[in-house]
């Protein structure tokens, strides 16, 4: 099990290993679920199209079609298989 410490503030930081599992970088979103008066589950808050829209647009980058995405991913998955 993995813990944090609650700050006189009330914050707390999220240990590295957890930020690595749920993928969380600086500025995400974060949600608390509370399940009863005594659980609490955490969830990233998955972004919007509208917050993504150009994120990977460089200026002077050619297009890259959907045929060399797909090739990409297909490199990339044979890359992670057991």
């Amino acid at each position: 099990m993995v813990t944090a410490t609650l700050t006189s503030k009330g914050q707390i930081t999220i240990p590295k290993p957890i930020r690595d599992s749920l993928n969380l970088r600086t500025g995400d979103r974060l949600a608390f679920v509370m399940h009863g008066t005594a659980e609490a589950m955490l969830k990233p808050i998955t972004r919007s199209v509208d917050q993504v829209y150009g994120l990977l647009h460089r200026p002077g980058r050619p297009a890259i079609t959907v045929d060399d995405m797909n090739r990409a991913i297909a490199r990339r998955m044979k890359k992670h298989r057991p």
